[in-house]
C-alpha cells in the first residue's frame, strides 16, 4: 500500500501540528472499520479526523467528505463516547518505522479524575485494526476481536494488555550512519534489483519510493545493483542519506501519481521515474492529498459492498432484458420478407387451373417480377391448392400482426433496458446506505424485488435528499441521485420557470437550476451543465452535449418507469465534466 511507514510519520507530523490541544466534540462511525473525530482546535476551528482501518485503505488525516452515519450507532462507536467526549488530544505517537499510531489522550472518567485513553490505529495491511485502550494499556474494545495469533501470541480481547504487532526483521534507515549503508550495499547480491533489495533491506519504505530511489540512483526503476557501477553506488547512498535527512528535519513534499487523469499513487517526495508517462501533482499537505486521493476509490468500494445485491439483481434484469430484445430483433427481422408470402398466396391462386392435390412444387410465372421471370413455389402435397394458398396467406397475416407486436414489445423492452442501465448509474451515486435502501424501494414498487417478509418493513418509506450545489452566482443548484429524488426534483418541487438539465441520451441525474423567478446568469446555467455531465455516464468524456429547459416543457408520460421523462424546446450546451468544480460548488 503507498501509506507506508515514513509516509505516516509525515501525516502524523502534519497532524500534531494543527491538533495540537484539540478537544473531542463529537464521535461517529460511519462504517464498521472507520471512526471520525470532531475535533474542536484552537488554529483550525472545528475539523474532522478519520481513522480509518478498512483492510484495502487503511489511514489517519482531516477529512471535508460528507461521510453518511448509520440510524443507530455501532457499539464501538458508544463506547468511544463513553470514554472520549470533551477529552484533550496530547499527541500522536507513531511506533518507529510501523505503520502504528497512538493518539493519547486526556480524558475525565466516571469520578471526574483525569485520566488517559489511547486510540491505536494499526494500518498493516490485512491485518489492520482500531483499538481503544485505558492508561494501564487494557484493552477497552477493538474494531476487530482476535482469538490470538500463534506466531506473534495476541490476543486483542477487551480487557487484555495491549501488544504492539511483531515487527520485521528489517534495519532501521534513519539511524544507519554512512559506514553501515556502505557495509550493507557491499553484502548485497550483486544480481538483485535496486528496489527489491531496497525493500527487502529497509523497514517503512513503500515499493514506489524503492523505485523512485533506484531511479535517481541508475536512471531506471528497475536497475540492477551490478549495473549500477561506483559512480551509481555512490548515488544511492547520497539518495539514501538525502532521504534520512528529509524525515529526520520534517521536509515532506505530498505528491500524486495521475496516469491518464486518475490518482495512481501518492508518497511524501516528487516522483521522476515516470518521466512523460505519468502526472505528478503536488500537494501543500498529507490531508487533502489523501481525502481527494481515496474519495471515488472508497466510495466505490463502500457503494459495492453494500450495494452488491442491487447491483446484481439490477444486471441480471438488465442482462435478462438484453437478451430479450436481440431476440426480438431477429424475429422483427424475419418479418420484413412478408410480402414475399403473400406475392406466393397469389401466384397459387392464379394458378388453380393448373394444380392438384398432391403437387409438392408449383413452378409458373412470376408475375411481379419486372422481368417476367418464373419462380418455384413449395406446397404441402396433404392440402388442397385453395388450402396450400391459404397458408401462405396465414403465413402473411401472422407475420403482419408479429411485426405490429414486435415493434411495441421492442419499444418496451428498450425503455426498460433504459431504464435498468439509469438504476446502475443510479448506485454508483449512492452516498450511503439511505440512497441504496431508497433505490431497493424504488426496485420492489417496480417489480424487480421482492417486498420485505417482516410485516413491520413493508410500509416503511425511506427518504433521502438530493445533492446540493451553490453556483458562484449564489443560485441554488438540485441534483437527483436516484430516479426517486430525480421524480421528485422535476415533476414536485421545480417551478416552472426552474431549468431543467440532463445529458442527451445518456444516462444522468436530473439537474435543476433554482431561478426565483428571475432570469440565471450565465456562468450558473454553465456550472449546472457541467454538474450534468459529472452526474452521469459521461463523466469521464469530454464536450458532453446536456439539454436544458424550463421545467413547464419537461413532462411525465403516463406509466413511465420513475425517473423517465420528455421534454420539448430545449436547448443544448457542449461541457467538459469537471470534478473538481463539483467539489468547489457542493453544500450538502
Amino acid at each position: 500500500m503507498p501509506l507506508d511507514a515514513l509516509c505516516l510519520s509525515g501525516v502524523i507530523n502534519e497532524l500534531n501540528t494543527t491538533l495540537a490541544g484539540a478537544r473531542v466534540d463529537k464521535i461517529y462511525q460511519p462504517g464498521r472499520d472507520e471512526v471520525v473525530l470532531t475535533l474542536r482546535t484552537q488554529s483550525a476551528g472545528n475539523v474532522r479526523l478519520l481513522l480509518s482501518a478498512n483492510p484495502a485503505h487503511p489511514r489517519l488525516h482531516l477529512t471535508t467528505l460528507p461521510l453518511e452515519n448509520p440510524e443507530k450507532p455501532p457499539m464501538f462507536c458508544m463506547l468511544l463516547r463513553k470514554h472520549m467526549s470533551g477529552a484533550r488530544l496530547l499527541d500522536i505517537v507513531q511506533t518507529p518505522l510501523e505503520r502504528v499510531a497512538a493518539l493519547r489522550f486526556e480524558a475525565l472518567n466516571e469520578l471526574g479524575d483525569r485520566v488517559e485513553r489511547r486510540l491505536i490505529l494499526e494500518a498493516i495491511s490485512h491485518k489492520t485494526n482500531l483499538l481503544l485502550l485505558d492508561g494501564e494499556g487494557r484493552i477497552l474494545d477493538c474494531v476487530r476481536r482476535t482469538g490470538g495469533d500463534a506466531t506473534a501470541g495476541r490476543l486483542l480481547q477487551p480487557g487484555m494488555f495491549y501488544r504492539l504487532p511483531p515487527s520485521l526483521d528489517k534495519e532501521n534507515l534513519l539511524t544507519a550512519d554512512h559506514e553501515k549503508l556502505e557495509r550493507l550495499l557491499s553484502a548485497a547480491p550483486e544480481e538483485a534489483q535496486a528496489d527489491k533489495w531496497l525493500l527487502d533491506t529497509f523497514g517503512g519504505l513503500s515499493p514506489l519510493l524503492c523505485r523512485e530511489l533506484a531511479h535517481r540512483a541508475g536512471g531506471s526503476a528497475d536497475v540492477r545493483l551490478n549495473m549500477l557501477g561506483p559512480e551509481g553506488r555512490a548515488r544511492l547512498l547520497d539518495c539514501l542519506e538525502a532521504l534520512q535527512d528529509s524525515i529526520k528535519e520534517n521536509r515532506y513534499t505530498p505528491t500524486t501519481v495521475l496516469m491518464d487523469g486518475r490518482p495512481r499513487d501518492f508518497t511524501f517526495l516528487p516522483v521522476e521515474q515516470y518521466e512523460s508517462a505519468a502526472q505528478v501533482e503536488l500537494w501543500p499537505a498529507f490531508s487533502p492529498m489523501l481525502d481527494a486521493f481515496f474519495e471515488q476509490r472508497e466510495r466505490q468500494d463502500r457503494i459495492r459492498q453494500r450495494g452488491q445485491d442491487l447491483i446484481k439483481s439490477v444486471t441480471n434484469a438488465r442482462d435478462r432484458t438484453a437478451r430479450k430484445i436481440a431476440n426480438q430483433e431477429k424475429e422483427l427481422a424475419a418479418t420484413k420478407d412478408r410480402d414475399r408470402l403473400r406475392q406466393l398466396g397469389d401466384i397459387i391462386t392464379s394458378n388453380f387451373y393448373q394444380m392438384s392435390k398432391g403437387m409438392a412444387r408449383l413452378r409458373a410465372s412470376n408475375f411481379y417480377d419486372p422481368e417476367g421471370g418464373e419462380v418455384e413455389i413449395k406446397l404441402d402435397p396433404l392440402l388442397t391448392p385453395q388450402q396450400n394458398a391459404a397458408k401462405y396467406y396465414k403465413d402473411y397475416n401472422r407475420a403482419k400482426k408479429a411485426e405490429e407486436m414486435l415493434t411495441i414489445q421492442l419499444e418496451k423492452g428498450r425503455h426498460e433496458l433504459d431504464y435498468l442501465n439509469s438504476v446502475l448509474e443510479n448506485i454508483s451515486l449512492a452516498e450511503g446506505e439511505r440512497d441504496l435502501a431508497e433505490i431497493r424501494q424504488e426496485l420492489t414498487d417496480t417489480g424487480y424485488l421482492r417486498r420485505p417478509g417482516k410485516a413491520k418493513d413493508r410500509g416503511r418509506r425511506v427518504t433521502s435528499k438530493p445533492m446540493e450545489f451553490m453556483s458562484t452566482a449564489g443560485l441554488r443548484i438540485s441534483v437527483g441521485k436516484n430516479n426517486s429524488q430525480n421524480d421528485l426534483l422535476t415533476c414536485k418541487l421545480a417551478g416552472k420557470g426552474d431549468i431543467w438539465f440532463h445529458t442527451q441520451k445518456i444516462h444522468g441525474s436530473h439537474v435543476i437550476l433554482w431561478t426565483e423567478g428571475g432570469q440565471p446568469d450565465l456562468q450558473s446555467l454553465n456550472e449546472a451543465a457541467v454538474l450534468a455531465a459529472w452526474f452521469s455516464q459521461a463523466r469521464d468524456s469530454s464536450k458532453v452535449p446536456v439539454d436544458y429547459t424550463p421545467v413547464r416543457f419537461v413532462k411525465k408520460p403516463g406509466n413511465a418507469r420513475p425517473g423517465m421523462v420528455v421534454y420539448t424546446t430545449y436547448e443544448t450546451a457542449q461541457v467538459t465534466p469537471d470534478g473538481e468544480l463539483a467539489k468547489r460548488l457542493r453544500v450538502k
